[in-house]
């Protein structure tokens, strides 16, 4: 069986129990429900074209201004966008990470130069990053916490991951669509600093937090208001679905008994505890587990766990396919904790 691509094919593999994709375990709130039910009727109509809605809802709960952020057709549609708009002859990437990076940059022929993660070092991101940026470099992705390994980078290197970004002239990307399981959020989240560095495009989704991939989501946060027009251009008219719109106003909306804080922070909570307990149960049957702070456990165990999984009705995440991993690495998402030990129980008595 070849490797796929991304994780979430219950398509091809019907009935199985999906711990390949990082959504919130929690579920997508009551209130985004009944709105992308309500906004049904609606889809005799175009899209709102300039999001008004959706973006009034995203400033306030991100504390920006409309006019620095861009919504899209998901997270992946922005990466596109911005190397579409920018062209870049020459980019850096980790390895591993997310893997529509480098097809993003494949579909402008732009060369690709990568930094190796290493096993020896937990494949944490430190400061030897900072070398690899050089003035032949147009462009720089990186993912924080790291997928698939779900490390983080501490804010203090990527402040100086910024000034050595100016000082060559090099765009950061930076995707923060994990960014709020973490349990302390803002003690890495950039976005404060985007005045002082129009080098700075952070890119998050809804598909994770609010577990709605199925509408395709996703905003850029820069002050750089010259590079978001651009990336404006490179978007197809109506990109974001009336759903998708009203879907992501209600998330970010207190409505009834729906707090968004609330939410997120018994998210948090939940992701924590289930993490652990994920972290623990794979340690104690053998299994290499790394320092993954988000909602989902990366690990070494052996060459076809993936297909024995499947075999048993779990759909987990075979890692082997990332550049600069070997067959054998592993990533499985938070789900429920019924459902966490269900698959637990299989891998005791696998």
């Amino acid at each position: 069986m070849s490797i796929q691509i991304h994780g979430g094919d219950i398509y091809r593999n019907k009935g199985v129990l999906d711990f390949s994709v990082n959504s919130n375990p929690l579920g997508a709130p009551e209130t985004v429900l009944e709105a992308v039910r309500e906004a049904a009727k609606d889809i005799v109509h175009y899209p709102d074209i300039y999001c008004e809605s959706l973006l009034e809802a995203v400033s306030r709960f991100e504390g920006v201004g409309s006019e620095e952020l861009l919504c899209g057709n998901g997270a992946a549609e922005l990466f596109f966008a911005v190397v579409f708009a920018v062209k870049p002859k020459k980019a850096l990437l980790l390895s591993p990470s997310f893997l529509e990076y480098e097809r993003a940059l494949k579909a402008v022929d732009a060369g690709i130069t990568y930094h190796i993660l290493t096993e020896e070092n937990g494949f944490e991101v430190d400061e030897s990053l900072l070398e690899a940026i050089t003035p032949e470099l147009d462009i720089l992705f990186l993912c924080n916490p790291n997928n698939p390994t779900g490390c983080v980078i501490e804010k203090g290197l990527l402040k100086a991951v910024l000034k050595r970004c100016r000082a060559n002239g090099v765009l950061l990307v930076l995707d923060e669509c994990f960014l709020d399981f973490l349990e302390e959020p803002q003690m890495y989240e950039m976005k404060d600093v985007r005045g002082r560095y129009e080098e700075l495009l952070i890119i998050k989704a809804f598909t994770k937090l609010f577990a709605v991939p199925g509408l395709r989501l996703g905003y850029g946060i820069c002050g750089n208001r010259r590079l978001l027009q651009k990336m404006q251009g490179i978007l197809q008219p109506w990109n974001v679905s009336v759903p998708a719109q009203a879907g992501g106003a209600a998330a970010l909306t207190d409505c009834g008994e729906y707090r968004v804080e609330q939410y997120i922070k018994d998210t948090r909570e939940y992701v924590s505890r289930e993490r652990s307990y994920l972290a623990d149960v794979l340690e104690k049957q053998g299994f290499r587990v790394y320092n993954s702070k988000a909602n989902y456990v990366f690990f070494y165990g052996a060459p076809g766990l993936y297909e024995k999984a499947l075999k048993a009705g779990f759909l987990i995440r075979d890692c082997g396919g990332y550049r600069g991993l070997s067959p054998g690495y592993y990533r499985i998402a938070v789900r429920k904790h019924e459902e966490n030990e269900r698959l637990t129980a299989w891998l005791r008595g696998s």
